[in-house]
């Protein structure tokens, strides 16, 4: 268990901006920062963080919270471990109470399997630089082989798995780690007579998530046996999905937010000497065919992308068809060819940092273009191949969102292929049509779904109604809580004392709902509205930060969604010019109104089920209860009248 005031000081250190740049590239628009969403797929930016408020919203997918809630999410955290990310980001020194047993258990199969893959990445390490075995073969290779330096072998936490059977295995079933971990994370092989090391006799190359966390391992072996295969990694687990994550993201996130321009190379090797030739911002796709989710994960730190290929003409051929996808996305994509028989890790090694940035800068091109090139020397004299890389290349130019840059390229691909620049917007234009139709339907599809889940929620849950028909009021009304609580309403004369008392808006607030013997209906805005309640009978401080920084997520995450939401402004028109009244200006007249106005609905909501069950006890002949209801009727009346008088005669129905 971590010590309140230690979590406050992790609170308090985390500074929200900070946090989430390490994830997403922030701009500034106005007193918030805005990027593109990392928990949905948003070609328009609606992401919203507030250093200010400390807090972050997206209006697309409705995700909000703290600096807290957001490693959490991101990261699939638990609480107090996300809490421990922090700790580690800011050097504050986390000190545990001793957990019980429940609480050991507790701890997520997930964060288990990243501990085990820690343990596991510092055992190869180790083996690489120490063991004699490791320093002979796989750090020779390393070193001397391939010439990275040992910085560079440090930073990438690059290891070596003896030649042994289960060495790994021993060494962490022997320091306390189950062997059930250790096959989920693939590390181990077990079958049913036996158990072995997945790495055995391979240099290892550690995979690590967006924040440097070790979730996987890459190895090459380096005998000679054709029957062994030269690359192996890791196999999908509950925290590595090869189709979702880059190689080297983590140590080039900075420098392509930096440089906004990230590289795409194929392997591990590459991205190491690129780094070695002081090319930090390059990823690799690990071999693996480009997919969405990994472009959407460079997209998220720039929106510029050069892919480097090797002089492997069908291999490049193979590897197009991926691309689409980028374009679709909306990025910018230029691509380099090395020279024949050259790939970035051997020309990077020819070439000095200088000569090879420069290598680079000269002789990337955008993609559509060398694309066309590139298939229109395949397809000299050939009328058939001609007419298919026509369509090839409309079919990319389709995907491109933006309408000016469609057309540009349209104009280029159209004098390249010497082709009426109209046959190509035609044929574009169709494809795009097609796909918006497409698009549509399953869209209408998908919708179709979500209300008839939707419905079939409501009908199960009548509660629901209930609850969401007082949705506005209460909202509004956390909301005046949550942005003016502590400043000061109204003054009052205490009968007891006859001393003047200043009345805080939320004690005012909290004394009208209760003193009608009112409760709010929907259960987060309950929450809120309950700990108001609490830290004025304790007369502690109830400012934003307290609801923000929550360890109840769900008081958090409504606390965000509220706080984030920006609310106009009054003009009011007065001799000599215009002037601002701000909300706060105001409070003496909204606070009483919006009190007034909630408790009025309430009525009218009861009126309803009291006429009801009038009407039902009328059927079944029961007068004591009819008029029991009746008088109960009346009552309500008169009080609904008491409220329109204070509304100015205006009645809510």
């Amino acid at each position: 268990m971590i010590d309140q005031p230690t979590i406050q000081r992790i609170h308090d250190a985390s500074e929200i901006i900070d946090v989430i740049s390490d994830y997403v590239t922030l701009k500034r628009r106005g007193a918030n920062h805005l990027g593109l969403c990392p928990f949905h797929n948003e070609k328009t930016p609606s992401f919203t963080v507030s250093g200010a408020k400390g807090i972050y919203k997206c209006f697309g997918c409705g995700k909000g919270g703290n600096a807290v809630n957001f490693i959490m999410d991101i990261e699939h955290l638990t609480y107090p471990d996300a809490l421990k990310h922090l700790a580690k980001k800011y050097h504050i020194e986390v000190k545990e109470a001793e957990q019980t047993q429940e609480q050991i258990d507790f701890a997520t199969e997930r964060e288990s399997l990243m501990i085990v893959s820690d343990f596991a990445q510092k055992f190869f390490t180790k083996t690489l630089f120490e063991h004699k075995e490791g320093r002979a073969i796989g750090f020779s290779y390393l070193h001397d082989h391939r010439g990275i330096s040992d910085a560079l072998i440090e930073k990438f936490q690059l290891g070596y798995s003896p030649d042994q059977k289960d060495a790994l295995t021993k060494e962490a079933q022997e320091n306390g780690y189950k062997l059930e971990y250790l096959v989920k994370t693939g590390l181990t092989v077990q079958k049913e007579t036996w158990t072995a090391d997945r790495f055995s006799s391979r240099v290892i190359f550690p995979i690590h998530n967006v924040s440097g966390r070790v979730i996987a391992f890459g190895g090459r072996t380096l005998k000679t046996d054709k029957n062994i295969a030269k690359y192996l990694n890791s196999p999908e687990s509950e925290i590595y999905s090869k189709s979702k994550i880059l190689y080297g993201l983590f140590f080039a996130k900075k420098t392509i937010i930096q440089k906004d321009k990230c590289y795409l190379v194929e392997g591990y090797t590459d991205v190491i000497s690129m780094h070695q030739a002081s090319v930090e911002n390059v990823v690799a796709s690990s071999g693996t065919s480009l997919t969405v989710e990994q472009i959407r994960q460079i997209k998220r730190f720039t929106n510029n992308l050069t892919i480097l290929y090797d002089g492997d003409f069908a291999g490049i051929k193979a590897s197009l068809r991926g691309i689409n996808l980028v374009l679709e996305e909306g990025m910018d994509v230029k691509v380099l060819l090395f020279p024949d028989g050259e790939d970035p890790d051997s020309y990077s090694r020819k070439l000095s940092s200088s000569e090879f940035l420069s290598f680079i800068e000269k002789n990337e091109t955008d993609f559509i273009t060398f694309k066309t090139r590139l298939l229109a020397e395949d397809s000299k004299n050939d009328p058939i191949k001609k007419v298919q890389l026509i369509t090839d290349i409309v079919e990319s130019v389709a995907m491109i969102p933006d309408t000016i840059r469609r057309s540009v390229y349209i104009k280029e691909c159209s004098t390249i292929m010497d082709i009426s620049e109209d046959i190509l917007l035609s044929e574009v234009n169709k494809r795009r049509r097609k796909s918006a139709q497409k698009d549509k339907e399953e869209r209408e599809k998908t919708e179709a779904t979500e209300n008839a889940e939707a419905i079939k929620k409501t009908i199960s849950s009548p509660n629901i109604i209930r609850e969401t028909q007082f949705e506005v009021e209460e909202q509004e009304i956390i909301r005046l809580l949550l942005n003016y609580g502590e400043k000061i309403l109204v003054k009052e004369i205490n009968e007891a004392t006859n001393e003047e008392i200043e009345i805080t808006t939320a004690a005012y607030i909290i004394r009208e709902i209760l003193k009608d013997e009112l409760e709010l209906t929907i259960p987060r805005y309950k929450k809120i509205f309950d700990e108001f309640q609490q830290l004025i009978m304790d007369n502690q401080s109830y400012s934003q930060k307290h609801f923000v920084n929550h360890e109840d997520n769900e008081i958090t995450n409504t606390a965000a969604d509220i706080l984030s939401k920006v609310y106009p402004l009054s003009k009011i028109h007065a001799a000599g010019g215009v002037f601002i009244e701000l909300e706060e200006m105001k409070l003496e007249r909204i606070v009483p109104k919006t009190i007034i106005e909630y408790k009025n609905k309430v009525i009218l909501s009861r009126m309803k089920d009291v006429f009801a069950q009038m009407l039902k006890a009328q059927e079944t002949g029961d007068k004591v209860l009819f008029e029991e209801l009746q008088q109960s009727y009346i009552a309500f009346t008169e009080l609904k009248k008491q409220l329109s008088e204070l509304l100015g005669g205006r009645i809510i129905v």
